[in-house]
């Protein structure tokens, strides 16, 4: 039998290495979703649109956020108690962080300190996990008194978070050391979609039982401006750029666009369209690092739409576990 030639054997261990990442390796151009009627956890490659792998999770798994170096991925257990954290390249679990009885995680960031912050509906308060992969992780936990603290953002030096408090119809600010009260407001109705300004001082909220959203001054929550978007605005995510703000509107299978300086709806980016909306089921949305393209997790038909910003086409839809919802992205 012939011996297969070196060049050969080059490429089939290229395509094995490719395959089998080694452990502490990056999966780059990766897209990961959080399937929560599958219970499953999916690493999707952007460049090709497959998904490559996809590992069993924890029950009714919701947001997913991406470590700082790009290594790890941690995962909101909703249906439990835990941070569950998986590596990027292998989706291998690492670490399962309990935070206590009926904590009910559901918004997560991954903070550049390398801390984690997680609401605990359940608890009616939020937690800052310090040391996370570190096999004894310091967990600090700070009430919102609030009923659904669902979603969170976190100020850039780690003073301060704020929650949407979906049962409160509130949003709630909560200084980041003991002993300090939290302090709310009320903002329209079901508040759900957060998102900081990259300069810290500005909030936007979307409220997606009044079809609006608001623009609150992040330190004393006097809300400022109040816009008029699509139906059910489930989330808002400001661009990487900081010119806009998008809204995720269920109802109606599309995007608000709002120019974040004037305060204005610029445009509509149709995803589904309203015949479509209810059975696609448009939730969670995320930005890619360059503000070129809008992920779109389409609950109801497992799929997460891609769109190009500029044009508002869809280019893609990738296919994922069942009921694909929270999502992350690497570079």
């Amino acid at each position: 039998m012939k011996r297969p030639s070196r060049s050969l054997v080059a490429a089939m261990l290229a395509v094995l290495a490719a395959s089998h990442p080694a452990a502490g390796a990056r999966a780059e151009g990766a897209l990961f979703v959080a399937a929560k009627r599958g219970n499953t956890l999916s690493r999707l490659d952007l460049a090709s649109g497959a998904e490559v792998l996809r590992v069993p999770s924890c029950a009714n798994p919701h947001e997913l956020a991406t470590s700082p170096d790009g290594e790890h991925v941690a995962l909101a257990c909703y249906g439990g108690t835990t941070v569950d954290i998986f590596t990027t390249a292998e989706l291998a679990k690492v670490a399962s962080i309990e935070l206590g009885e009926n904590a009910r995680p559901h918004g997560i960031v991954w903070h550049p300190s390398g801390a984690i912050y997680v609401t605990a509906e359940g608890r009616r308060a939020l937690f800052r996990i310090s040391a996370p992969l570190s096999g004894a992780p310091r967990l600090a936990e700070f009430a919102t008194g609030k009923l659904g603290s669902h979603m969170i953002a976190v100020a850039g030096d780690a003073s301060a978070a704020w929650t949407t408090d979906l049962g409160s119809r509130t949003v709630t600010r909560v200084t980041l050391v003991p002993g300090v009260a939290p302090r709310s407001v009320a903002v329209g109705e079901e508040p759900e979609g957060i998102a900081l300004s990259r300069d810290g001082k500005t909030l936007w909220v979307s409220a997606r039982g009044s079809n609006q959203a608001f623009v609150l001054d992040a330190e004393t929550l006097e809300v400022r401006k109040t816009i008029a978007t699509g139906r059910f605005p489930l989330r808002i995510a400001v661009r990487p750029q900081g010119d806009v703000a998008v809204t995720s509107d269920l109802q109606d299978g599309s995007l608000t666009v709002i120019d974040t300086a004037k305060a204005k709806v610029i445009r509509k980016i149709a995803v589904s369209g309203p015949a479509e909306a209810q059975s696609r089921f448009q939730v969670t949305i995320l930005w890619s690092p360059d503000g070129s393209r809008i992920y779109v997790a389409e609950t109801g038909t497992s799929t997460i739409a891609e769109v190009d910003y500029a044009s508002g086409k869809v280019l893609r839809r990738l296919k994922a576990g069942e009921g694909g919802d929270g999502l992350a992205i690497l570079p």
